[in-house]
């Protein structure tokens, strides 16, 4: 079985994949008379048709026993999703690229630095939320409206791969 490497996650490793939602490196400027800085503009909220609306909700998410096996992947081919840490938390996150299907040899794996989101493009294939903490909260940005926005992908046991934060 294939072990994941586990990268930093950044603008540019990430981009095939999304977004990196963060304050470091991103344009701003100054609102409210000076007393706010607004990073404006760090993702865009992707949905498929007028009618979809870009909803907000809060994720509760319990950690998973590590090293985990990676056996599938989901993807949300109506709208894209974003995961900002509400708590400072460093976070996995686990990609492959658009496709009909994730292809193993292409998934990548990314440690955030607990003030990073992401936000996944229409369609790319993403591991569910994995929290490194106990129990940790993240706003989600994603698409409600008419249609399947989520396909999973069960993978065969020999594409299964393992994740292990610790190596």
């Amino acid at each position: 079985m294939r072990t994941l490497i586990i990268e930093p996650l950044t603008k540019a490793a990430f981009a095939p994949f999304g977004d990196v939602i963060e304050t470091d490196g991103s344009d701003h400027f100054m609102i409210n008379n000076g007393s706010t800085m607004r990073f404006h503009r760090l993702a865009e909220v992707a949905t498929a048709t007028p009618e979809d609306k870009a909803i907000i909700s809060i994720f509760r998410a319990d950690a998973q026993d590590m090293p985990l096996t990676i056996s599938m992947l989901e993807r949300h081919p109506l709208g894209s999703q974003a995961f900002i840490p509400l708590l400072g938390n460093p976070f996995l996150v686990v990609v492959a690229p658009f496709g009909d299907v994730p292809v193993p040899e292409l998934t990548r794996a990314f440690l955030t630095n607990g003030r990073q989101g992401v936000n996944y493009h229409r369609g790319v294939w993403h591991h569910p939320v994995l929290t490194i903490e106990k129990r940790d909260d993240f706003l989600v940005v994603d698409r409600s409206g008419n249609g399947n926005n989520c396909d999973e992908h069960f993978f065969e046991e020999s594409q299964k791969m393992i994740l292990d934060p610790h190596q």
